[in-house]
């Protein structure tokens, strides 16, 4: 049993990861639910673990080379972000692994998102990208990170106990 590249724990029953490899099986034998960004398909071995695992997989990045043109400065899409948090934020997918190829670009772009609309300190939400990204840090994916509108995400029904939804305080004149 090997950890994978980029393996990290993000919250409780969540965590990331580069793309599995057969080492690295065993140690994420009570996965429920695979949400893999990036646009490259598993190889048949991971699609065969998956099934063999009864792990639901959610392919997300295929959603990427449609929606994002090439002349875009975002590393991802909005909308694959919006449904990688939605995802993420339903107890009923946990425990849940967030995949892509190097672990790095597009899961530290979701996890820096999620760190936001926990309403983590910017600056703390970049170091944690970067301890994961390396000298593989890029200036768009903070930029994409520090403007990503975190009402666009529709919080479901059932949230992890470590989520904290934003407080809203009443206004001054009611």
């Amino acid at each position: 049993m090997d950890i994978p590249e980029g393996y990290g724990i993000v919250e409780s029953q969540v965590y990331r990861s580069a793309m599995l490899q057969h080492c690295n099986y065993s140690l994420f034998n009570n996965i429920k639910t695979i949400i893999l960004l990036s646009a490259e398909s598993p190889t048949k071995a991971l699609l065969q673990w998956i099934a063999d695992s009864n792990i639901q997989l959610v392919h997300l990045g295929l959603q990427q080379l449609v929606r994002l043109s090439s002349g875009s400065w975002r590393p991802v899409s909005e909308e694959l972000i919006k449904e990688g948090l939605e995802i993420l934020l339903n107890v009923d997918m946990h425990p849940v692994l967030i995949m892509c190829t190097t672990g790095v670009q597009e899961t530290g772009c979701l996890v820096g998102c999620l760190r936001k609309l926990q309403n983590w300190n910017f600056n703390s939400i970049i170091v944690e990208y970067r301890s994961f990204a390396g000298n593989k840090s890029r200036y768009n994916v903070e930029q994409f990170i520090e403007l990503f509108d975190t009402d666009l995400v529709t919080l479901p029904q059932k949230l992890p106990s470590w989520f904290v939804s934003p407080i809203t305080y009443p206004h001054p004149n009611r």
